[in-house]
This record gives structure tokens, C-alpha cells and sequence, in this order.
């Protein structure tokens, strides 16, 4: 998510934090009191928020499973997020033990769990930047020194554009961060939408807004923009869970999770 843009490392607790109240949907230990709160405003809200936050992690590991099985063997992951394992990087390199994983996020608690991150495959390396997401230039200069540019490499941006609001251009953002990457890359996103309960979604918007997070659902209409010029690998566009689910894994009700998910190629 974006950060303050001053490049402090220090840990605010006075207001909420996306990545911490996303650690505590997730069960993790790594969140503060006003954080708790925040969140628990969220889940009084949605209360399948928790269920949804693991939904999308599936939908990662699947993917990036998918993309390591296609033979990509580079991956940069903006927005990483307090480690949660398995992280990326622990599931493309069973794939690929040799794979090169590049995590990305300003928050210094991640930076404090970095050392977690980078403990790979001998084969393998990993690598962590402190960088926010409304910085394109700043994580491709790092990533051009760690990855071949020449090779395909793969985008990750889960559950990350949900809060960049329009304001910072967040498809030019994506677009640029493509723009250098060689044919035969790809780009993984998951993305919040409103468009199955637009009133509670409003709400838990304003939550989020309220704390300093610039938080915005979109529509599945403006999802798809995100994949303009680039060729979606089926199924195209649609919700976490229904994306190449594993056997048996499809409840009642999760078409309509408001989490839309795709993953494309670039050519």
C-alpha cells in the first residue's frame, strides 16, 4: 500500500495500518490495539473478512504456482505484507527451487519481519526492498539489478491497488511497472469490490479513509481496465475463489466473494 512518502521507518501506532489489520484478519500477532479496533469495525461490518482475507492467499499460491509451472522463474511482489506462511517465494521455489523473488513494501514492521522473507532455497535468492508502490521507479531500478530483464518475470500485486485511489494513477502505476518487462511476463492482481454490497463496502471505505489509508473498491468494469493491452489467461476476470480452484474447494456462496482476481501475459 502507499506509504506517507518521507521514507520514515518508524512504526506509527496512533492510527490504523492496512497491513497490520490485514496480519489480524489473517490470525497473525503483528497488529496494535488501534489497529484491533479498526478492524473489528471491519468485520462487524463484513464479518466474512477473515474467511476472505485467506480466499486471496489462496488465490496466490495458485497463481503463483501456475505462473512457476509456466516456467517464470522471476517474481516481484509489491505489497508484501507481514510474512504469512507459506510466502511466495516458499511456493514457487518448491516449483522451482532456482527461482528469484524480490519482495517490496514500506512498511517497517515487514521490514523487521525481512529476515523471515529471505530464507529461501539454496539454489535460489531472495530479496527485500522497503519501497512504496507509488514509487514505480524506485522498485524497478532495485529490481533491474536483481533480475535479468531479458527473462519473463511476474508482477504480484494481491490485494494491494484497493488502496491506491485514483488520485496516484494506479493504472499508470501498473503500466509502468510492466512497460520495461520483457514479452512473456505476467501480472497477478486481486482487487476489493463493491459490487455485490455497495452500501457496506461504502462504509468500510470510510474506515479506512478515515485512518489515512486512501482506500477504493471498484467495479468489475474498472478491474478489467487494469488489464488493458494484455491477455488474460483463463478464466479472465473473476472472483478469488473460482479462479482454477482446487478440487472440492468451491463452496456455496463464493461467486460472490468481493475479491475479483486475474492474472495476464504480457506479449
Amino acid at each position: 500500500m502507499a506509504s506517507d512518502g518521507n521514507g520514515s521507518n518508524r512504526i506509527d501506532t496512533s492510527r490504523p495500518h492496512p497491513a497490520r489489520m490485514y496480519d489480524y484478519y489473517l490470525g497473525g500477532k503483528d497488529s496494535y490495539l488501534v489497529d484491533r479496533e479498526a478492524a473489528e469495525q471491519v468485520v462487524s461490518l463484513y464479518p466474512g473478512i477473515k474467511e476472505g482475507a485467506w480466499l486471496n492467499r489462496a488465490f496466490m499460491h495458485r497463481a503463483a504456482r501456475r505462473l512457476a509451472g509456466l516456467g517464470v522463474r522471476q517474481f516481484l511482489d509489491i505489497g508484501t505484507g507481514i510474512p504469512t506462511e507459506p510466502n511466495l517465494h516458499q511456493t514457487v521455489q518448491r516449483v522451482a527451487p532456482a527461482a528469484r523473488v524480490m519482495y517490496t513494501d514500506y512498511d517497517p514492521i515487514v521490514l523487521r519481519h525481512a529476515e523471515a522473507l529471505l530464507r529461501g532455497t539454496p539454489e535460489g535468492r531472495i530479496e527485500y526492498v522497503e519501497a512504496d508502490v507509488r514509487e514505480p521507479a524506485k522498485i524497478l531500478a532495485a529490481a533491474r539489478e536483481f533480475f535479468d530483464f531479458e527473462q519473463p518475470v511476474a508482477l504480484s500485486l494481491v490485494a494491494l491497488l484497493h488502496f491506491v485511489s485514483d488520485e496516484y494513477d494506479p493504472i499508470g502505476i501498473v503500466n509502468e511497472l510492466l512497460t520495461p518487462m520483457a514479452p512473456g511476463s505476467y501480472v497477478v492482481l486481486s482487487h476489493v469490490t463493491g459490487d455485490f454490497e455497495p452500501e457496506i463496502w461504502a462504509r468500510i471505505v470510510d474506515i479506512y479513509r478515515n485512518a489515512g489509508t486512501p482506500a477504493q473498491v471498484r467495479s468489475r468494469e474498472e478491474f478489467l481496465r487494469f488489464f488493458d493491452g494484455l491477455e488474460l489467461l483463463e478464466p479472465g476476470v473473476t472472483v478469488g475463489p473460482l479462479w482454477h480452484p482446487e478440487p472440492g474447494s468451491v463452496k456455496s456462496g463464493d461467486e460472490k466473494l468481493p475479491l475479483y482476481v486475474g492474472v495476464a501475459r504480457k506479449n
